[in-house]
């Protein structure tokens, strides 16, 4: 009768969510009803062979959504959390949207995001097959607690994973959680010396010191904050074996090389390379065609906030910022970018965005200042601390403080200059909005 009943229950949840698409709102509202009419929905279903968790601090929607693609381009059929929605609720809707009333998964593969928050909550439901952990950074400290707290978390969970780790090698955050998951089939994924690489950086605020003895960790060179290639001297702690190792990165045709191959990159940033390797890694394992891979990193254009496209009078173009790292990675690619342009940063310290927004003053945000940089609009909750802030690198003259956000936006436009537009959290969707229904 137990069972018949939440067969019913998970009826009832997949019915809502057909009739919120067929009026055109997706949303998470099937998985909060789900897991309010049962706290154990999730470990109900039936998953696929494969479940992939990705997760981490940086590019984790990005990553994930690579991997799914490229996972279908080689002919299996995957499900898989594209919007981003990392929660509980989220994925319960997910799962309940791709199964049959019995709970069985619809699909060959599961690809999930998850917030590394959350992640020690909800792996034992998810029964993970696999886990691909991008990068540590300190975000949102006020929501997140210290990074040494979430890293433990993790820990605990993975220590008897016996699945495949997916790890970035050039990290030394995740490479103590691969060295303490002793029953796990570790894979790292490490980026060789490039041009962008640096001997020294004033960007780590991680990274310092070995997690085992305490002894500095020494760098060969930093492709960006603490991200590189390090070990400790004193008890060899960050010294692997890479499964995928990208070498010959060029810059000008956009493309990398692996055992050999070259491969094109959908985006010119060292970030986007370490996206690349991970699911390369991901494709290997799976025995998968690693040229369909390659057909997806053509074709794939960033959606909903990254590196995402409006046609204004002249193109602006969207990136969440969430954290000093991410920060600094967008501000590299804006300066990099040739001709006269205008910036807008979005600043909110809503819940979502974090209400500590002192991250600010560890971002390098002197990099805007540039001859061929104008106007920067500041807007949002907190514009005025955005405008403090550049106000502090010299920048006062360029500054135009516009609360209002369709105003900024109309200003951009007006202005017939290429933007290019940083939003937290909260900002982006309605910042969104407005560009789609301003854009020509």
């Amino acid at each position: 009768r137990k069972g018949i009943n939440m067969d019913l229950r998970l009826v009832a949840v997949q019915i809502v969510r057909k009739v919120l698409t067929a009026v055109g709102r997706g949303g998470s509202l099937p998985g909060r009803l789900a897991l309010k009419m049962d706290s154990h929905f999730i470990e109900k279903f039936h998953m696929p062979k494969h479940v992939i968790l990705v997760t981490g601090t940086n590019g984790k929607t990005t990553t994930s959504n690579l991997i799914a693609k490229s996972i279908m381009q080689a002919g299996l059929k995957v499900i898989n959390n594209s919007r981003g929605d990392n929660l509980n609720v989220g994925i319960a809707t997910l799962l309940a949207g791709n199964s049959d009333a019995n709970f069985n998964v619809q699909a060959d593969v599961a690809v999930i995001e998850v917030d590394e928050l959350t992640l020690y909550r909800q792996f034992k439901a998810l029964r993970p097959t696999a886990l691909v952990v991008n990068n540590f950074f300190r975000d949102q400290l006020d929501r997140a607690g210290e990074m040494e707290t979430i890293i433990r978390k993790i820990e605990e969970v993975t220590e008897n994973f016996e699945g495949d780790l997916i790890m970035n090698g050039d990290d030394p955050n995740v490479v103590r959680i691969a060295q303490n998951a002793k029953k796990a089939k570790v894979h790292y994924f490490s980026v060789g010396q490039n041009e962008v690489s640096q001997k020294t950086t004033n960007e780590a605020s991680e990274g310092k010191f070995c997690p085992h003895c305490g002894a500095r960790l020494v760098y060969d060179y930093y492709q960006y904050s603490h991200i590189g290639r390090f070990a400790c001297t004193s008890c060899g702690f960050g010294k692997i074996t890479p499964y995928t190792y990208v070498s010959e990165i060029d810059y000008q045709n956009q493309t990398f090389t692996i055992d050999g191959v070259k491969y094109h990159s959908f985006m010119n940033t060292i970030y986007a390379i370490y996206n690349c390797a991970v699911v390369l890694t991901v494709m290997r394992l799976l025995g998968l065609d690693l040229q369909a891979a390659n057909t997806v990193f053509k074709t794939f254009s960033m959606k909903e906030g990254r590196n995402e496209v409006f046609a204004l009078s002249k193109p602006s173009v969207l990136n969440l910022i969430k954290n000093p790292t991410g920060a600094n990675e967008v501000m590299k690619y804006i300066v990099n970018q040739e001709g006269d342009k205008n910036i807008a940063i979005f600043l909110n310290d809503n819940d979502q965005d974090g209400r500590d927004i002192s991250w600010i003053w560890d971002a390098h945000f002197e990099r805007l200042n540039k001859e061929n940089i104008h106007t920067i609009v500041c807007s949002g909750t907190r514009a005025y601390d955005m405008a403090l802030r550049l106000k502090y690198e010299g920048l006062e003259d360029h500054i135009q403080v516009i609360e209002n956000f369709e105003e900024a936006i109309k200003y951009l436009d007006k202005a017939d200059r290429d933007s290019y537009i940083l939003s937290t959290y909260t900002a982006l969707y309605v910042v969104r909005g407005i560009l789609k229904k301003e854009a020509r």
